[in-house]
């Protein structure tokens, strides 16, 4: 692979006048400076990111972190990303936070030491105080999946509590007035907020959702199926289950069929995300679609906006509301 010497040597220039053109520097003419891209382009020569970031002080690169890299949620957001920065010829550098304070520290300040000044951020661990200094040190700091008002103009969120109201209101127009909530055990703000949507739709309709009738587990499969394990084991009645996720719903209809009781016949199941198990599961699970790759998306865009010096516009905020998606495991009582 050719390198900055080899054009150079080509070209009969000096390193230093290859480095401007690379960099849209001054004081090269244009001739030269056009001669210089024909030969780069001849010797299929790819400026190194890394290399530029030294020069220029900033990193052609947008950073990410995500919470995990497995989960399929993750892997929708990601892609949202990169549908933006391979348009723009930008080279992502992605690190797991693991929803823990260390390491999603450690993953922000990792970038930094690469100079990046663009940056996607999923954090749910790290304290507002901790992020909204990260937004006031770093030029495209974006968060995404979590609202701050200090820096509204940073957020792409969703309005998870609102999601709440409309899985409850989904089962209330099927005539359901036994449900069973299953969550995660996680202590981040999105399960809280589905939970207080789903408690103020049912308290509007005047309808009582009992402790007994919510259990915690982990936002998985596997937690779906305990989740609804303990709720049987307890005696708990329902007839419809609000999942905090599809991954959890598609655990809780397993284990439901394990116990010969079908869905949606006796019971009816609602996830949350609409990942691609939710038009795999049988039956199809109805759940509400997170826009997770458009967010991702947009928030690609800010990130790599700011760090290019358009100023965040104050009041502004970007939230999104998800929507029902009808398949088969909802039906009416």
């Amino acid at each position: 692979m050719a390198t900055i010497k080899d054009i150079a040597n080509a070209a009969g220039v000096s390193l230093a006048t290859v480095s401007r053109v690379i960099n849209n520097g001054p004081k090269v003419g244009e001739a030269t400076r056009q001669r210089i891209k024909k030969i780069m382009l001849e010797m299929d020569y790819r400026p190194n990111a890394n290399a530029r970031a030294l020069v220029t002080k900033r990193s052609a690169s947008l950073g990410v972190v995500l919470a995990e890299m497995l989960d399929p949620f993750f892997a929708t957001l990601a892609h949202g990303i990169e549908t933006v920065t391979q348009e723009r010829n930008v080279q992502i550098l992605m690190s797991s936070g693991s929803i823990r304070r260390e390491t999603e520290l450690k993953a922000i300040e990792t970038l930094l030491e690469h100079r990046v000044e663009a940056m996607v951020v999923h954090s749910k661990a790290l304290d507002d105080a901790t992020l909204i200094e990260f937004a006031r040190e770093v030029p495209g700091f974006v968060l995404i999946n979590r609202y701050i008002e200090a820096i509204g103009n940073r957020c792409v969120w969703l309005d998870n509590v609102a999601g709440g109201r409309l899985m409850a209101d989904t089962m209330l127009r099927q005539g359901h007035r036994k449900l069973a909530v299953i969550t995660s055990r996680y202590q981040i703000d999105d399960p809280a907020q589905r939970l207080q949507g789903i408690r103020e739709a049912l308290a509007d309709a005047g309808i009582e959702l009992p402790e007994s009738n919510i259990e915690y587990s982990t936002p998985d499969h596997a937690g779906g199926e305990s989740a609804i394990h303990n709720l049987m084991a307890r005696g708990a009645e329902f007839t419809g289950v609000l999942a905090y996720n599809d991954a959890m719903a598609s655990g809780a209809m397993t284990m439901l069929f394990d116990h010969y009781i079908t869905v949606p016949d006796k019971v009816s199941v609602i996830g949350f995300d609409d990942v691609l198990l939710a038009q795999y599961c049988r039956p199809k699970l109805t759940t509400l679609r997170y826009p997770i790759e458009m967010m991702a998306a947009k928030a690609a865009e800010l990130a790599l906006a700011y760090a290019e010096g358009q100023q965040p516009e104050a009041g502004v905020t970007f939230k999104y509301t998800p929507t029902l998606v009808k398949r088969e495991s909802v039906k009416a009582v």
